[in-house]
């Protein structure tokens, strides 16, 4: 449970540093950032220590978790630029 919470607080600083490192304007709130910061983070994580690349709690889990989240903010903006699924 604890691993989890962690990761919730990881993935809100990393969402708003993905935020600070994508280039361009993102039309969206803190709120917004927050929750594809988390998304970003849970699934570069999990996705990381499933395969074996880093144990929980390691430093290229924080790495993996920002570029988890850039890639999911990028994807977000171009869904919204592009009106939709």
């Amino acid at each position: 449970m604890g691993h989890i919470i962690g990761t919730l607080f990881v993935g809100l600083i990393v969402g708003w540093i993905a935020r600070f490192l994508l280039p361009g304007k993102q039309s969206m709130g803190l709120i917004m950032t927050s929750l594809l910061g988390i998304a970003g983070s849970f699934v570069a994580s999990y996705a990381g220590q499933f395969l074996g690349l880093y144990p929980p709690g390691a430093a290229a889990g924080w790495i993996a978790s920002v570029v988890g989240a850039i890639v999911v903010l990028l994807i977000y903006t171009r869904v919204v630029k592009s009106g939709g699924a």
